[in-house]
């Protein structure tokens, strides 16, 4: 029986760009945080050892801070860590990989097998290049006969075509090779969301330890596999270790409940601090539900890590209702340029202007 734990896609050195100044600075100490949470959590579980399948570091051309404090978590980690080179940090001739590591950190450089211990190995599929024309999996696994112990590949890469890319991860292949006992469970990165992928069971995206993108397109990412292979049994258990959420809202905005029903569902969105939103709405409101919403938003903005509109998905329109209008009480050139600007929202810089106009109004009175 082997315990370990599966992850990927570390991407050390990665920022976004949607985070600025202290919270960019919070997101790059959480992700190597989350290393460190992968070895708490090969404690509490009895895991012998951290296979990463690929994309350890964002890139080669790493920082110094970044790359020395990345050592410093590696080494202290309590098992060894297998590190898989991916399309992010390829093999190449200036791989921060080449770097010396630490006794504990062994980096995956070829296909042969490597012994863990007497009975269980791990094979690997390291990108050497930047880009792969063939199907690295497939190199790894071809040659290798049954194995009577356990054995653990290692990949990276996704197993459907992308505008044909020959790179493309044969599942087909890979599940023939576990039926036959060449294998057992084939770890990969790439997919930063969890996913099982097949009916084996034994073939799985770990997905990111920490969320990297927002959830319309990333979803179940900031966890970490603790697999188990006992007795031809394959045992795959998901563990939470992230702390940031990227959220998309979108919402329909129609009248002054809508707007409250909005902030609402914002405000109430648990660890701000580590909480990016980014938020589409959609339709037509006056002059008092606008100036609401934006006022809203504003007081809500600096307690989250980021919180902005999503300007392809934005179609809110400002429309003053009559009565609105009439209770601005304006005269002369203030009531002149206030009719230009209703008679121009469509443009952004006159519905700013308006809603200027009627919050200076609105307090005078």
């Amino acid at each position: 029986m082997v315990k370990f734990i599966h992850t990927s896609d570390f991407q050390l050195g990665m920022t976004r760009w949607f985070l600025e100044g202290e919270a960019q600075a919070r997101f790059n100490d959480d992700r190597m945080e989350s290393v460190v949470r992968l070895g708490e959590l090969a404690r509490e579980t009895g895991a012998e050892f951290i296979v990463v399948a690929g994309d350890v570091f964002e890139h080669n051309a790493l920082s110094k801070n970044t790359l020395s404090r990345a050592k410093e978590t590696f080494r202290n980690l309590p098992v060894p860590v297998y590190l898989l080179p991916g399309n992010h940090d390829p093999l190449v001739a200036d791989s921060v990989l080449r770097k010396p590591f630490a006794d504990n950190v062994h980096v995956i450089a070829d296909f042969a097998p490597i012994e863990f211990r007497p009975g269980v190995e791990i094979v690997g599929a390291p990108y050497l290049t930047k880009r792969a024309n063939y199907d690295l999996v497939r190199e790894a696994l071809a040659p290798l006969e049954p194995y009577d112990g356990v054995r653990i590949a290692v990949g990276h890469g996704q197993v459907e075509a992308r505008d044909s890319e020959a790179d493309v991860i044969d599942l087909r292949f890979v599940e023939e090779q576990i039926e036959a006992g060449v294998i057992d469970y084939l770890a990969l990165g790439d997919t930063h969301s969890t996913q099982e992928l097949g009916s084996s069971g034994r073939v799985w995206f770990s997905g990111s330890p920490e969320t990297t993108a927002f959830d319309d397109r990333e979803r179940g990412s900031g966890n970490a596999l603790i697999v188990t292979v006992d007795g031809g049994e394959v045992d795959v258990v998901k563990h939470r270790v992230g702390r940031w959420h990227f959220r998309a809202l979108e919402a329909d905005v129609n009248s002054m409940e809508d707007v409250e029903r909005f902030l609402k569902e914002v405000d109430e969105l648990p660890y701000k601090r580590r909480t990016a939103v980014k938020y589409g709405l959609r339709g037509t409101v006056g002059l008092e539900a606008q100036a609401r919403l934006e006022q809203g938003l504003a007081d809500l903005e600096p307690v989250f890590a980021s919180l902005r509109p999503r300007e392809r998905t934005m179609d809110l329109h400002l429309a003053p209702s009559e009565e609105e209008l009439a209770n601005l009480d304006l005269h002369g050139f203030a009531a002149d340029a206030l009719a230009d600007l209703v008679g121009n929202l469509h443009d952004p810089v006159a519905r700013d202007a308006a809603n200027l106009l009627f919050r200076l109004t609105a307090k005078e009175a």
